[in-house]
This record gives C-alpha cells, sequence and structure tokens, in this order.
C-alpha cells in the first residue's frame, strides 16, 4: 500500500494500482488520494482486525466485490434482492463491466452462492474522496440474488447512533495491518464512538455524512478490504465503511458512512434503478 508524504490518513480499500494495470493483471492493494479541509492526501486501507470468523447465513446480506478475475477488493450490503450498498470509492474503482458482486458465499475458496455483474451505478452526487464525506453509492444487479436484504436506519433515530452502542462489522478484508487478507467472512463488535471524540481524531470529521466506531486502545477494526462493507446494529445498516488512519490503532477509530443520512436516496436507488 503506498503511503503519501503530506500525511497517513488511510481510506480502507484495496483496489488495482491503476486502472490500466487492473485490465491486464489481478488487483493489487494500491493507494487513492483524498482531501479534508486542509487539503492532506490519504490511502484506502480496509479490513477486519481482531475479529472471528462468521456464518453467512447470520449476514445474509454481505457482499464482496471482485474484478472479472475474481480478486476481491470491496464490500457492500444488499438493500434490496437487486441491489448493494457499498463505498463510493470502492463503485469508482474500476469500470461498471469490471465489477462483479458475489453473494451468499461465505468462503472465497468455494463456488457457493452466486455471481452477479453490474447493470448501473449510482454515486451519491458530488462525492470526490472519502475524506469530504458523501461516500456512498448504489450498484444495481443484472439479476435478483436470493439472499435477504439487510434494514436501513429511519433519520430519527438517533439510539443507533448513541456513544457506546455496540455495532458489528463484517467483511473479507486483512486481518492485520499490512497483513494477508481473509479468504472468509470475518466479523467484529466494537463501540460506536462520540462525534466530539472522532473530531478530535480526525479534524476533517462530519458528523453528517460520517461515524466512527472503535476502542480507544485499538485492536479491533475494519481494513484493507473491508470498504463498502456493513456496519451493523442487529440487522440495520449504521455505517458503511470509508476510511481511518490504519487499522486498529489507539485513538483512531475506523470511520464509517452515516448511512442514515442517505437511507431516502439509498431506497429511492435500489427501487428506481431496479430491472425487476
Amino acid at each position: 500500500m503506498a503511503r503519501h508524504a503530506r500525511r497517513d490518513r488511510k481510506f480502507r480499500l484495496l483496489l488495482a494500482a491503476a486502472v490500466a494495470i487492473a485490465v491486464a493483471f489481478p488487483i493489487a492493494s494500491a493507494s487513492a488520494s483524498s482531501s479534508g479541509p486542509s487539503g492532506p492526501s490519504a490511502t484506502v486501507r480496509p479490513r477486519i482486525v481482531g475479529g472471528t470468523e462468521a456464518s453467512i447465513t447470520d449476514f445474509p446480506y454481505a457482499v464482496y466485490l471482485t474484478d472479472r478475475r475474481g480478486y476481491q477488493f470491496c464490500g457492500g450490503v444488499l438493500v434490496s434482492h437487486t441491489a448493494v450498498a457499498t463505498a463510493a470509492h470502492c463503485a469508482r474503482a474500476l469500470n461498471r463491466s469490471e465489477v462483479r458482486v458475489v453473494a451468499g458465499r461465505q468462503d472465497e475458496r468455494t463456488d457457493d452462492g452466486m455471481t452477479a455483474r453490474v447493470a448501473k451505478v449510482w454515486v451519491k452526487p458530488g462525492f470526490s474522496d472519502p475524506g469530504k464525506g458523501d461516500d456512498v453509492a448504489v450498484l444495481t444487479l443484472d439479476r435478483a440474488v436470493p439472499y435477504q436484504p439487510v434494514s436501513l436506519p429511519g433519520q430519527d433515530d438517533p439510539r443507533l447512533y448513541a456513544e457506546g452502542t455496540i455495532a458489528t462489522v463484517v467483511g473479507w478484508g486483512r486481518t492485520t495491518d499490512g497483513g494477508s487478507r481473509s479468504e472468509y467472512l470475518r466479523r467484529a463488535e466494537l463501540p460506536v464512538a462520540s462525534d466530539t471524540g472522532c473530531a478530535d481524531s480526525y479534524p476533517n470529521y462530519d458528523a453528517r455524512s460520517m461515524v466512527c466506531a472503535g476502542y480507544p486502545d485499538g485492536g479491533i477494526d475494519a481494513c484493507q478490504g473491508d470498504s463498502g462493507g456493513p456496519l451493523l446494529v442487529g440487522d440495520t445498516l449504521i455505517g458503511i465503511v470509508s476510511w481511518g488512519d490504519g487499522c486498529a490503532k489507539p485513538g483512531k477509530p475506523g470511520v464509517y458512512t452515516r448511512v442514515a443520512s442517505y437511507s431516502d436516496e439509498i431506497r429511492a436507488a435500489a427501487r428506481l434503478d431496479s430491472l425487476f
């Protein structure tokens, strides 16, 4: 993962080194720039650190994104039988025709579940990079998948985002910072952080579009490969893995897209773009 000199704040993504390289070779880890209010650059880093193996039957809406050769680079979550919510920076990582969505598969080494192509892509208008917020997208699939969609939050339920609420993050990303990635679904539980605490950790934190989760001492986090995956309270989607400074570092909680701020747009994109 390349490191930018101006700042080591990292997004939680595993992408191709460049689109041109991705056409010829499997996706490898790479960097993506981001600018906060002061203009720092950043690198995407996604995965589950400090978690345990999870069952896809407990998280039937969890999916992952691959290139056409099957290399996993991001996560996602079913919001309907024909639509997946993910991070905007994941949706823009590759051309739509290159992306595959794998659903119902716990272990990447198997042929379980099914694979769909992406028919349409909606990205939140105005998105430029995760450090500025609005890191949300909806992928419309070319076929229906028979797995339970996640529930979306309303905009008037502050309990889901209250400090200390225990949330669950799931994904197929790396299990240590810079280490090997998992071939099977993993989960980790971690508390929602306060907006004040998150702003202390990240000066460009925006409480409208972002939410943080993690322990003060670190140790548990999403990481490389988990970008776009779900942060859940029960079966309700409260966050989408977006960015952070490294993985599981003390005082540096993971930053997620605050889904409640985009629920109506996600619902509209999933409904209006449906092919069925």
